[in-house]
């Protein structure tokens, strides 16, 4: 995500970083590119022309700090005043005092709200709270269904009233229910149109007057751009919204939506959908997203990740081995699926300071990872303990069994070799235990 506005930006404050000095023209200068990169990453126009205005009017009265090249302070701006832009702070779900707590998911049809409602579902479990999931799209075909099938993938129990019933009589049903056998949170799917139209407001209305919800959750298909801000104004302006959801961020290359969304409605973004798995849900960190627009990194969220799919214990068993050289072929495929349940590999890349704008066009091979797998798992227990008895007919075994090239066996155990020399050195420079336990690569 971000990935043609982070190129652009990079590009420009490159330039401006190289300045001895700051003066009104390198100013205006920059200003017109990031301007243009923001015009074309679909962010809304007057947003955009506000957002100038207020950078200009900082970065001219700017008192240059000895210490910080006048470049890098220009970037500090600009970073500071998207934090503005985007809200300030993370912002969960507010859970009420007396429980349950009710939470109405709407939108537009194909946006992912019955995906988000099972994804809400999923994280709120996991928080060891019991979730109750409200099927009330009663017009879309199998859309009850859906929402059971992942409720179940999920964990997570599926209310969906009786046959026939209109879709406020379901909400109020599920209420009883949830009362009664104390589930919270409530999660309400709510039916969707192609279009805003007043037969679907007047539904979700009833059905927001039946739950009386503590969260009205507006859930946007970010690749829509400016639709997705201009229906989430409609949305706010009917119902009245506490915050959006933005799905699909994944394939957003451009986030004007993003951007736009929070100045245009003055409502906050909660979460990002960013990958179709049920897990692919992220609290909005406007700070963290502001660093990643401006190519540099996000490492909170990349340490985060790593400490979700990392087991503490074996991450210390694997620091252990790394002291003592120890480190395996069985340790470089655990590592392998660590880091593949952190979640896309582009996304993880893009993490890294420094990797934001280098990431434009590059498209990582994830079947790469499972290739390699393959290869591990046809070793035998000797092999994978000792690659060095791995001899000719060894490899072309072992490429037969995985499914590979022989090529691709030897460019495996290259890379092997070459990882075990590079943790040798980190271990000689002091970085054995202390500075890679934990890590999934």
């Amino acid at each position: 995500m971000f990935e043609n506005l982070t190129a652009r930006l990079d590009e420009t404050l490159r330039r401006l970083r190289g300045q001895g000095k700051l003066s009104e023209a390198n100013i205006a200068e920059a200003l017109r590119e990031v301007r243009r990169a923001l015009l074309e990453a679909d962010v809304n126009f007057k947003v955009a022309k506000e957002f100038i205005a207020e950078v200009r009017e900082e970065a001219i009265g700017l008192a240059v700090a000895k210490t910080v090249s006048p470049g890098q302070q220009f970037v500090k701006i600009v970073h500071d005043h998207l934090v503005q832009l985007l809200g300030t702070g993370s912002r969960d779900i507010a859970f009420a005092t007396k429980p349950p707590t009710r939470v109405l998911v709407v939108g537009l049809q194909g946006s992912g709200k019955t995906t988000l409602v099972a994804k809400l579902g999923l994280r709120y479990r996991q928080q060891g709270r019991r979730p109750l999931l409200v099927a009330c799209d009663i017009h879309r075909p199998a859309a009850i269904d859906q929402l059971e099938v992942l409720g179940k993938s999920v964990g997570v129990e599926v209310f969906r009233g009786e046959s026939g019933a209109a879709a406020e009589e379901i909400a109020r049903d599920a209420l009883d229910r949830a009362r009664g056998d104390g589930f919270d949170p409530v999660i309400v799917d709510t039916a969707g149109r192609l279009h805003i139209d007043a037969g679907m407001m007047q539904e979700v209305a009833e059905v927001k007057k039946a739950v009386k919800p503590h969260e009205v959750l507006f859930v946007a298909d970010a690749m829509t751009g400016q639709d997705a801000v201009q229906s989430a104004k409609a949305f706010d302006e009917a119902l009245g919204l506490d915050g959006v959801v933005l799905t699909k961020m994944d394939g957003d290359a451009r986030g004007g939506a993003a951007i736009s969304i929070r100045a245009v409605t003055g409502k906050p973004i909660k979460f990002i959908g960013v990958g179709e798995k049920l897990n692919a849900l992220e609290s909005f960190h406007p700070d963290r997203v502001a660093s990643r627009i401006l190519g540099m990194g996000d490492v909170v969220s990349l340490v985060e990740k790593a400490q979700d799919a990392v087991d503490e214990e074996e991450a210390l068993k694997l620091a252990e081995k790394l002291k003592k050289q120890a480190f395996t072929l069985d340790d470089f495929r655990t590592q392998l699926r660590y880091l593949r349940k952190m979640g896309p590999l582009e996304q993880i890349l893009g993490m890294i300071p420094g990797l934001g704008s280098k990431m434009k066009g590059l498209t990582v091979d994830e079947k790469a990872l499972v290739r390699i797998e393959a290869i591990i798992n046809s070793m035998t227990p000797l092999e994978r303990m000792s690659p060095k008895v791995i001899n000719g007919s060894r490899r072309k075994r072992i490429a037969r069994g995985s499914g590979t090239s022989v090529q691709e066996v030897n460019q495996l155990l290259r890379q092997f070799t070459e990882m075990k020399k590079m943790l040798k050195r980190l271990k000689s420079m002091g970085m054995g235990r202390r500075g890679l336990s934990g890590l999934p690569f």
